[in-house]
């Protein structure tokens, strides 16, 4: 449980990888977008922080301006079984106490 935390403890990495497991490659502008409200700081460390641990892959195009991707890897991929858990459990004990703000689960009570 505590490597699982240290690769995919960050506010918004679960979100992340969830997105790019089932959305396919997205640029960072993108990311930003689908993340309402997320710093341009937390974006890009938690991007590379994934990248560093092998979650994800940054592809930078010699393009003018340059293109950078940002896609899973299998390793990555290898999460999203837990992240579909993650969701499942959080819809059926959402609550009155929370307000779902990023809705990605295809969730059926």
């Amino acid at each position: 449980m505590e490597i699982t935390l240290k690769m995919i403890g960050g506010k918004y990495k679960p979100l992340i990888l969830h997105h790019l497991i089932e959305n396919g490659k997205k640029r960072y502008g993108e990311l930003q977008s689908f993340v309402e409200y997320i710093p341009k700081k937390t974006l890009t460390m938690q991007l590379r922080d994934m990248e560093a641990d092998g979650l994800i892959e940054r592809t930078v195009y010699p393009d003018v301006p340059p293109k950078v991707e940002y896609a899973v890897t299998e390793l990555g991929k290898s999460l999203y079984p837990l992240l579909e858990l993650m969701c499942d459990w959080g819809y059926k004990n959402i609550g009155d106490r929370f307000i779902l703000t990023n809705s990605q689960c295809n969730c059926d009570e």
